[in-house]
């Protein structure tokens, strides 16, 4: 029996990270080496790595960390853990719940939860997770820290609208919403400069932003919001990765003789939804060409002009990331048709793009 490699898993709390360090053999047997728990906090990371180092008993097989994405606290451990050149895999949370309840578990506790995740490690080939580099991280921030803003504000704004159609008004709460409404519009105001201070301050971004701004429908905040949430589209090998990843996958119901409703999943990250719901509203209204003639075509099979904005939605997102990977230019007067998303891609170099490009672009 030869072992194979190991994984630690990694079950995070606030204040805790319930630890399992797992190897699997070369007739696919999973045996765990050891548990414990250690503080979540930045002194208490080399506790960790001497820990899996003692019970670690081969040095030279490969290791690999897997954890959930919580919130934020999973962060210091897994910068932690990539500054000192390891390999971590972090999971989106319902992922490692069904592969928990596919391993038949009845109990749930953060040893089991740990214990899943070293054997997920293990069994599976996980992507290693490669952090956000620091202004497309403070872009994040950024961004959803002006989709919160814009929230409030929209909240204050319904609430006024039904005092001032309610039947006995207030004054006091009037003024309130009317200093709360400025207030959001100032923050507002600021967190717009700041995000183009950022991208102003760094040219290779700078540049990227401006080739996707040339999209009618697409401002800057629209832009900004798609790189911040991708990542700059790092680790997506694809297009139906990215689809996926922004929940614009097609769910279909259908068995034997009986047709469900076909819809998208929405199980992905909401915010490029949000972000994309107006600009595909602009992209047909001002006619951008490619978006229109999208929209036109599902409008006509569908007879739903929802369904039809939609599919325009998914358009941006995916000619954002084929422009975005290219480094190309956006002409669109580009004769058309169906398969094709516009003429003539003008890479930064000035040279034509070969077909397999034009094939990336092609997904209307």
């Amino acid at each position: 029996m030869q072992l194979l490699r190991y994984c630690v898993g990694l079950d995070i709390s606030k204040d805790s990270l319930q630890v399992c360090l797992s190897v699997i053999d070369s007739e696919g047997r999973v045996v765990v080496k050891g548990s414990t728990k250690v503080a979540n906090k930045t002194t208490a990371f080399a506790q960790l790595e001497q820990w899996v180092s003692k019970h670690r008993k081969t040095d030279g097989l490969p290791l690999r960390y897997v954890m959930e994405s919580t919130g934020v606290y999973h962060e210091p451990v897994a910068w932690h853990l990539y500054q000192k050149d390891q390999s971590v895999c972090i999971l989106l949370p319902n992922k490692a719940k069904h592969y928990l309840k596919s391993l038949g578990y009845k109990s749930k506790n953060d040893k089991i939860d740990a214990q899943g995740l070293a054997r997920m490690g293990l069994e599976q080939q996980l992507t290693l997770w490669k952090p956000l580099s620091k202004n497309i991280y403070s872009l994040r921030l950024l961004t959803r820290q002006h989709q919160r803003f814009q929230e409030w504000k929209t909240q204050c704004r319904n609430q006024q609208h039904s005092l001032d159609h309610s039947a006995l008004g207030d004054d006091f709460l009037t003024k309130q919403n009317t200093k709360l409404l400025a207030v959001y519009d100032q923050q507002l105001e600021a967190l717009e400069k700041a995000i183009q201070d950022l991208i102003a301050g760094d040219a290779v971004l700078k540049a990227q932003v401006e080739r996707l701004t040339a999209i009618k429908g697409l401002a800057l905040l629209s832009v900004a919001v798609l790189i911040a949430e991708t990542n700059g589209f790092e680790g997506f090998a694809n297009q139906r990765q990215l689809v996926s990843y922004a929940g614009y996958d097609v769910i279909e119901n259908q068995s034997g003789n009986r047709s469900g409703k076909t819809r998208i999943s929405k199980k992905g990250n909401s915010r490029i939804r949000r972000i994309l719901h107006l600009p595909a509203f602009n992209a047909v209204r001002f006619g951008e060409p490619t978006c229109q003639a999208l929209y036109e075509r599902v409008y006509r099979k569908t007879n739903t002009k929802m369904k039809a904005y939609v599919a325009v939605q998914k358009k941006l997102l995916l000619l954002t990331y084929a422009l975005w990977r290219h480094q190309a230019d956006y002409d669109p007067s580009y004769s058309m048709n169906q398969s094709s998303m516009c003429k003539k891609i003008v890479p930064a170099s000035g040279t034509t793009q070969d077909q397999s490009t034009v094939a990336e672009l092609s997904f209307g």
